[in-house]
């Protein structure tokens, strides 16, 4: 049994290794869908928030990593 918990805690890790990464993605993936909801025809915006706010937060968390 305590091989199975280490080898699921291992599994979980490789997704939410850092957990600032994980709230930020979260974050930008909900004003993507918020825009995409209060603006529906204008679905490239969403797009293009989705991916350079994905992009940003990946770029500095890679900064922010390097630094220490």
């Amino acid at each position: 049994m305590t091989a199975l918990t280490g080898l699921l805690r291992e599994f979980v890790k490789l997704f939410v290794d850092d957990g600032a990464l994980a709230l930020a993605i979260i974050a930008v993936v909900a004003a993507a869908a918020i825009l995409a909801k209060l603006v529906p025809d204008v679905s490239l915006a969403a797009g293009a928030v989705l991916l350079f706010g994905c992009l940003g937060v990946l770029f500095a968390n890679t900064v922010t990593t390097g630094g220490r």
